[in-house]
């Protein structure tokens, strides 16, 4: 890869570039100005920027966040010297206030927010352009977590004129560890290398290190070329009038889905500007008298569901929706391959666990519930 003469290297090559060329049409980036960087995931993309943020940088970031934009501001060998952290907002009008007010009473220097494009608890879709609007009025810049909304809807650098997007490929169905981290080239050419060795740079001697420009500065080692090139496949796949046509669809499915458990007693949806808000198609939810850990075991086991339970690595956010007396919540995710059968077989599960309970005993194995009885070999 980059350095080899033979033909296979040359080809792989090709096609590591070509990918990231597919992924910079899928953001809309600005050529002039942007690069793409091709990291292991979002988390992966959030900390090298953290990293290449100019010392003395001001991060405003909303408790609501992920983990993955929340805290690696926060790491010790991020540059930010002051990271304010803003309370859930009650409308997404307050999300702009507060970021606006925080940006504003910051020190003078280099500002930053850190915000998502939808929620990974409740799926709501945020004011990106309006929180980039409010950013750059204060001289700050703005990343975006867009790792759940692109499996979604077209992301554009350029119509939102956010400086950054961080995205994973596994949510774009794409292999685990592959992600990218793109927008404005200076803060990152002007950085140490996020990781030393080999491909970062360009001369080594005994006394003196010349790292390479971007993007090779930013991905030392053997790079994940098939994760590349398979991200940069479904990047060509998922068009923008293919995410426009396949949001109508989940958007019908996720109503759907909310008008089923809605004929269910103690069914509770986590949402933090209300069920009207737009959202992408996912849907975190509790049941009175049935724990999250053991609902999902139970969808599994007796009904072949998939769903997951949990905080969701975002904490804050969730624990703040849960209603009194739970401690965690199951998350239905709709996507490409969900059907209206899926649905209602979800609602027809909920259901009939509601009425009957778990038919199964249930263990804990390695932390997690599993069925005295599961017939099925261990993963």
């Amino acid at each position: 890869m980059h350095r080899g003469a033979g033909h296979h290297s040359r080809v792989s090559t090709d096609a590591y570039e070509r990918a990231r060329r597919s992924v910079a049409g899928f953001l809309d980036i600005r050529p002039d100005t942007d690069a793409v960087v091709f990291v292991r995931g979002t988390t992966d993309a959030l900390n090298l920027l953290a990293r290449c943020v100019p010392d003395g940088c001001t991060v405003v970031v909303f408790e609501s966040e992920h983990h993955a934009s929340l805290l690696p501001w926060e790491h010790p060998a991020a540059h930010a010297a002051k990271v304010v952290r803003l309370p859930l907002p009650a409308t997404p009008d307050a999300a702009i206030e507060s970021a606006r007010a925080a940006l504003r009473e910051a020190p003078e220097g280099p500002k930053l927010l850190c915000v998502t494009a939808a929620s990974n608890v409740t799926g709501e879709i945020w004011p990106v352009e309006e929180l980039v609007e409010a950013a750059h009025a204060e001289d700050a810049r703005v990343v975006v977590d867009a790792a759940q909304y692109v499996p979604h809807l077209p992301f554009s650098l350029t119509d939102t004129r956010a400086d950054y997007v961080a995205l994973s490929g596994h949510k774009l169905y794409a292999p685990f560890g592959s992600g990218v981290l793109a927008g404005r080239a200076d803060w990152l050419r002007e950085a140490a290398p996020y990781l030393s060795g080999g491909g970062a740079t360009r001369k080594v001697t005994d006394h003196e290190v010349l790292w390479n420009d971007l993007p090779a500065r930013h991905e030392a080692g053997s790079p994940n070329v098939l994760g590349a090139v398979a991200l940069a496949a479904a990047c060509d796949t998922f068009s923008e009038d293919t995410l426009s046509l396949q949001h109508i669809r989940e958007s019908a499915l996720l109503e759907r889905l909310r008008a089923g458990f809605c004929e269910i007693d103690g069914v509770h949806e986590l949402t933090l500007w209300g069920a009207e808000h737009a959202r992408v198609g996912i849907l975190s939810f509790v049941v009175d008298g049935l724990p999250a850990d053991l609902l999902a075991a139970a969808l599994s086991a007796e009904y072949g569901i998939g769903v997951r339970d949990g905080l969701f690595c975002a904490h804050p956010l969730t624990a703040h929706l849960l209603p009194e007396g739970h401690t965690q919540a199951v998350r239905a995710s709709l996507g490409v391959g969900t059907t209206e059968e899926h649905v209602d077989r979800l609602v027809g599960a909920v259901a009939d666990l509601v009425a009957r309970g778990p038919r199964e005993e249930y263990v804990d194995l390695d932390g997690r519930l599993v069925p005295v009885s599961d017939p099925r070999d261990a993963p």
